[in-house]
C-alpha cells in the first residue's frame, strides 16, 4: 500500500469514527494540493460528512482549493446552515462564485442561514455578471474619509485587527462624502507618517478605477499594463463598491480558457472530474460523440461516391487522412484567432468579408507551401508526378477552404447568437473532411489514366 493510500484509509477511518480532531490534524499536515487530491478519492457521503465534522474555517480552506464543480457538489449535499457557516469564512467574491453555481432555491436556502450582513454582500455580488469587475470584485476593503488623519487610520486598524486579518489589505482608499474614490493610501506611507498627518497629504490622488461593468478581457489588459495588486471598483455614480484583485482576474481568465477548451473538446464548457457520477460523465461525452457520428457519416459519403476511383488507386487512401488532418489543423488556427478577436472586441460579426480576405491570403501562402511539400513526398515515394500533383493540389485547395471557413464560422455563429467555441469545431471538421475527400478523389478521377 502506498503512502497516499494509507492516508486515504486513515482519513476514512477518522470520518467513520467521527474523529474530527484526527481528520483535521491529518489535513493540516498536508499541502493544499495534496489535501484536494486526498478528498477527491473519498466517496460523496464521506466528503460531506468531513465538511460537517471539521471547523468551518478549515472546510472553507478545503473548498477554496478544490475544483469549482466538486466544491459546489459538496455544498449542495450538506445542510444549508452548515454551508452558510463555511461560506462566511470565504472571501466575499469566492462565496458569491460558489453560490452562483448552485440552483437558485439551494443558494437562497443558504443565504437565509447566513449572517444578514454577509448575505446582503453576497446578494449584491450575485447581481453582477461573473466575467465583469463587479462579479470578480471582493467587498472587503478599507476606506476612510478625507477628514481622517494617519492616527485615525492606524487606530481603526488596531481596533479591528482580527477582522482585517481576513482582508487582503494592500491599500486603503480615501473617499469623499459621496463615497467616491479620491485617493489611495499606501501602507508604507501610512507607517512612515506622524499620527497628526492628514491622509490627504500622503495619499496618491485620482487613482485609476474601473467601472463594475468592465469586462474580463479589459481587466486582463489593464493588469498587464499596470503592475498593481488590485483596482478599486466603482458604480455608475463613481462610488467605491469593491476591489478587484490581480489574482482573481488571473484565475477567471484561466477558467475562461479552460471553459473554451472544454467546449471545443465536446464537454459543453462544463467541468468534468473522474469523481463525478459515471452517468453524468458518460452522458456529457455521448451528447457530443453521437452528433459526430452523423457528421462523419456525411463526410464519408463523399468517399462512397468515388469508391471506384479509390479501388483503382489504393494509394489515395493513405493521403485522405493526411489532407483532412492538415487542413483541419489550419482551420482550427483560424477559428482560435476569430474567437479570441471576438472576445477582445477586435472584430465584429458583420466584418466577415474582411476576415475572409485576411484568411484567404494566409491560406494561399500556407496551402501552396504545404501542397508542394506533400506533393514532393508523394513523388519521392511513388515516383508518379500526377499523383503528387493530385494530393499536393488537393491539400492546397483544402487549406484555403479550411482557413477561410475557420475565420468566418465563429463570426457567423456569433451573429446567430450561438456559441462560437461550442459549434465551430464540428462544423469545420465536417466541411474540411468533405472538401478534402472531394478534392482528392475528383481530381484523381480526372487524371485516372495517369495514376493506374
Amino acid at each position: 500500500m502506498t503512502e497516499h493510500e494509507q492516508m486515504i484509509d486513515q482519513l476514512e477511518h477518522c470520518i467513520d469514527t467521527q474523529n474530527a480532531q484526527g481528520a483535521g490534524a491529518l489535513l493540516e499536515s498536508l499541502p493544499s494540493g495534496e489535501r484536494s487530491r486526498l478528498i477527491d478519492r473519498l466517496d460523496d457521503e464521506r466528503q460531506e460528512r468531513l465538511m460537517v465534522m471539521i471547523q468551518p474555517e478549515q472546510a472553507a480552506d478545503l473548498l477554496e482549493h478544490m475544483a469549482d464543480a466538486q466544491a459546489v457538489d459538496i455544498l449542495d449535499g450538506i445542510d444549508p446552515d452548515r454551508a452558510a457557516d463555511i461560506l462566511e469564512e470565504l472571501d466575499s467574491d469566492a462565496a458569491a462564485d460558489m453560490l452562483g453555481e448552485l440552483e437558485d432555491d439551494e443558494a437562497e436556502a443558504i443565504l437565509e442561514e447566513m449572517e444578514p450582513a454577509e448575505a446582503a454582500e453576497a446578494r449584491e455580488l450575485l447581481r453582477y455578471d461573473e466575467d465583469t469587475a463587479g462579479g470578480l470584485m471582493r467587498s472587503e476593503f478599507l476606506a476612510y474619509p478625507m477628514s481622517a488623519t494617519v492616527g485615525d487610520v492606524t487606530e481603526d486598524m488596531r481596533a479591528n485587527a482580527e477582522t482585517y486579518t481576513d482582508y487582503d489589505v494592500q491599500y486603503a482608499y480615501i473617499v469623499d462624502a459621496e463615497k467616491r474614490t479620491v485617493g489611495v493610501l499606501r501602507l508604507r506611507d501610512l507607517l512612515l507618517s506622524t499620527p497628526a498627518t492628514p491622509v490627504t497629504k500622503i495619499m496618491l490622488p485620482d487613482p485609476l478605477v474601473v467601472n463594475h461593468a468592465t469586462r474580463l478581457d479589459d481587466l486582463v489588459r489593464l493588469f498587464d499594463e499596470k503592475q498593481f495588486v488590485g483596482f478599486p471598483v466603482v458604480d455608475d455614480l463613481k462610488r467605491l463598491i469593491g476591489v478587484v484583485m490581480r489574482k482573481s482576474v488571473r484565475e477567471a481568465a484561466a477558467e475562461d480558457v479552460a471553459e473554451d477548451f472544454l467546449k471545443v473538446s465536446g464537454l459543453g464548457g462544463k467541468e468534468e472530474l473522474r469523481s463525478m457520477p459515471l452517468g453524468v460523465r458518460s452522458g456529457r461525452r455521448l451528447s457530443w460523440l453521437s452528433v459526430n457520428i452523423l457528421l462523419n457519416v456525411l463526410a464519408a459519403s463523399v468517399i462512397a461516391a468515388y469508391q471506384d476511383t479509390l479501388a483503382q488507386v489504393i494509394a489515395l487512401a493513405v493521403f485522405l487522412p493526411i489532407i483532412s488532418d492538415m487542413s483541419g489543423c489550419s482551420g482550427s488556427q483560424a477559428v482560435a484567432v476569430s474567437i479570441r478577436e471576438l472576445a477582445l472586441g477586435l472584430v465584429r460579426p458583420v466584418e466577415m468579408m474582411r476576415v475572409l480576405g485576411k484568411e484567404m491570403a494566409v491560406g494561399c501562402i500556407n496551402g501552396l507551401a504545404l501542397g508542394i511539400l506533400l506533393g514532393a513526398v508523394t513523388l519521392l515515394w511513388k515516383g508518379n508526378m500526377w499523383l503528387g500533383a493530385v494530393v499536393g493540389g488537393a491539400l492546397m485547395l483544402n487549406t484555403i477552404v479550411a482557413v477561410s471557413l475557420g475565420g468566418m464560422i465563429p463570426l457567423a455563429l456569433k451573429r446567430m447568437n450561438l456559441d462560437p467555441a461550442l459549434a465551430s469545431g464540428p462544423i469545420l471538421t465536417t466541411v474540411t473532411d468533405m472538401c478534402g475527400f472531394f478534392f482528392v478523389l475528383s481530381m484523381a478521377t480526372l487524371v485516372l489514366p495517369h495514376l493506374v
